[in-house]
């Protein structure tokens, strides 16, 4: 009995082996990275949780690699065709493993720049080879090549093993009746551990999402699962953020525009619920022109008058000049993010970020489809490459009449691995400004920068570096804030300043992380509104990114349709609504004054003071009314809507 039964596992062995080797191989991993961040783990869980949690979550990844042989098992295990079945699992559980290994070998350089496992960054950012491998190259280059000679070591270990494993099992004689009585059994046992619970809905990454770290809740997962759940949440996209109530579509959008500063509003297309009109503050002959700077990764970290360190002296100076906002926060951590905020005044998502997704493509608001109506001429300029990120796309199917990118610089000054110098997108900005005024055209422009970005690349000799050695982003900072100075010199002296207003502010922070569901901290941004009739002037409530949009028109003196939900903070009649929105992974954060709420996908929320001095939520066990919260909730299902209807858009005439 015993020797069939020995025999009869023969066809199991490589499933055993692979399963086997597989957790041992996510363990070590997970130590390793219980090392590096041993004081953040045991902070918020024990060592036995942290672990057991840990098998959990492997067993599911496992489980997903394991079932596909598996459920071809009764095809192939004949006495003729065993050989088949051997062969196609041995290969296909090498390749599994390689890719289980893969993954955790790119986990440690993505865990110390993003403060996660890999997610969906990970793929979108594939699409982009050359600026991922030259960040990784500077700022990873260690790890880089350790990793790249363990993944060769592995092919070919796992090469020499699969041929030599074949001809051993061939040569046994496997009892496939017991193999047949144990097919069921194994099946189970693997689905079960894939379903991983009894509950009625199965496991996924907010099941494991057990303590008040979000870094730490991604540890407790494996990053082939962690990448494999964001893509497949990709299929859900529109819909990704009807998680977080059970409102209808009608009581989100009474909701949303019943905000105090909308309360006056009028909303007459049926078909647009949240467009309305919006009246300059500032009436003008001839509309200003509007530039908007947006500045790669200068977070509040970087000002000093913020609570940060002194490397934006020259916009400490531009405080001075204009309108200083000393409460905005970014809705999240990416470029495209701070792109849709400040530009279409959209509100924050777990989906990607409109800017990439396929119904935003034509027919979703921007603040240049608006201006393009008012007779301005629209334009973005960029150092790098637009299809980056899909911005090209994006923006000339949406109001932009010319993108101006890397390959419109002739003879740049410096060219680094993310496209021209700031150096140089100044000085194209200034260009086309005075062209501008020339033609006595009202423009509008987005300049975005870049030089503040991994590897941190800089031309040489401009700054009296902070530190050593020169590509760290510190010296960035500094040398975009003083490429920033340099042209708000030219500019002030220039021609166009009296037709012009500008607004400079940031698209995020750099490098988003810290031991809180959501490190609010960390998405504080600078933000300054200068120009043509701006006096001093300093905005101590708290602000948005979707709040400047608005902002800006009426203060340029364009009176429009606006589908917009942030607030004209020029009213001084209307009291600002001293709120803010971000998203972070699957958590929305809504902070209005120094409270802080926070809702989850697991119908959580979770309510903090915010110690802004120290950089700190405090939780709070002060009880949030319903209205209130539907109010969150609202604001954070909304922009599911709005672009799953595709009704975040100003149409021609109410007929439309």
């Amino acid at each position: 009995m015993l020797k069939a039964l020995k025999s009869g596992t023969t066809s199991y062995y490589p499933v055993l082996l692979f399963a086997g080797s597989s957790f041992i191989m996510l363990s070590l991993f997970r130590l390793g990275y219980f090392i590096l961040f041993s004081e953040r783990i045991l902070a918020v869980t024990n060592l036995s949780t942290y672990f057991l949690l840990g098998l959990r979550a492997d067993a599911i990844q496992v489980g997903y690699f394991t079932i596909i042989p598996l459920l071809l098992f009764p095809l192939l295990n004949f006495h003729r065709s065993h050989y088949l079945w051997l062969r196609f699992s041995l290969i296909w559980f090498a390749i599994c493993f390689l890719v289980l290994l893969f993954m955790e070998v790119s986990t440690p350089a993505f865990l110390l720049q993003y403060d996660s496992r890999p997610n969906r960054l990970f793929f979108e950012y594939l699409l982009y080879p050359k600026e991922v491998f030259s960040t990784l190259w500077e700022g990873f280059r260690g790890w880089l090549i350790v990793g790249t000679i363990v993944m060769c070591g592995a092919v070919y270990t796992l090469l020499f093993l699969q041929k030599r494993m074949y001809h051993q099992l061939r040569s046994r004689k496997p009892h496939h009746g017991v193999a047949w009585l144990l097919w069921p059994f194994i099946v189970v046992v693997t689905l079960f551990g894939i379903r991983s619970t009894l509950a009625h809905r199965p496991a996924n990454p907010a099941f494991f999402a057990v303590t008040s770290d979000a870094m730490v809740n991604s540890l407790f997962i494996n990053s082939s699962y962690s990448v494999a759940y964001a893509a497949y949440n990709l299929r859900h996209e529109a819909s990704a953020n009807r998680v977080y109530g059970n409102l209808s579509d009608d009581e989100v959008i009474d909701v949303i525009t019943s905000e105090p500063h909308l309360r006056h509003a009028q909303f007459p297309f049926s078909d647009y619920p949240t467009v309305h009109y919006q009246p300059a503050t500032n009436k003008r002959e001839r509309p200003l022109n509007i530039v908007i700077i947006l500045e790669e990764s200068l977070g509040a970290t970087f000002v000093e008058s913020l609570g940060g360190i002194a490397a934006t002296p020259n916009l400490e100076q531009l405080k001075h000049h204009g309108w200083w906002f000393e409460n905005l926060y970014a809705t999240g951590i990416r470029s495209v993010r701070g792109i849709e905020a400040v530009v279409s005044g959209f509100l924050p998502s777990r989906a990607r970020s409109t800017v990439k997704l396929s119904k935003s493509q034509r027919y979703f608001f921007t603040i240049a489809d608006t201006l393009k109506r008012e007779g301005y001429h629209t334009e973005f300029i960029y150092g790098g490459e637009s299809h980056f990120d899909n911005m090209a796309s994006f923006f000339s199917g949406n109001g932009f009449s010319n993108i101006i990118d890397q390959d419109d610089f002739k003879h740049p000054k410096f060219v680094g691995s993310w496209g021209v110098s700031d150096h140089d997108l100044f000085q194209k900005l200034h260009e086309r400004l005075i062209y501008a005024e020339q033609r006595h055209q009202p423009t509008f422009t987005l300049a975005f920068s870049s030089s503040n970005h991994e590897p941190f690349e800089f031309p040489d000799d401009e700054i009296v570096l902070f530190e050593q050695p020169k590509n760290t982003v510190n010296n960035a900072v500094k040398y975009a804030d003083h490429a920033l100075g340099a042209f708000f010199k030219q500019a002030m002296t220039s021609d166009y300043w009296q037709n012009t207003v500008f607004l400079v502010v940031a698209d995020h922070d750099t490098r988003v992380y810290g031991d809180e569901l959501i490190p609010l901290s960390k998405f504080h941004i600078p933000g300054i509104i200068v120009g043509a009739g701006i006096s001093a002037r300093t905005i101590t409530a708290v602000a948005s990114q979707i709040d400047l949009a608005p902002t800006l028109l009426s203060l340029a003196g364009v009176s429009a349709y606006l589908p917009t939900l942030g607030q004209d903070l020029s009213q001084i009649d209307v009291p600002p609504s001293n709120r803010a929105m971000m998203q972070f992974g699957d958590n929305f954060g809504w902070l209005e004054g120094d409270n802080f709420t926070i809702i989850t996908t697991a119908g959580e929320h979770h309510q903090f003071r915010y110690d802004k001095a120290n950089k700190k939520l405090i939780s709070t066990t002060l009880p949030l009314e319903h209205q209130a919260l539907e109010r969150i909730q609202a604001h954070a299902m909304a922009s599911s809507i709005l672009y799953e209807q595709q009704i975040y858009y100003v149409p021609k005439s109410p007929a439309q």
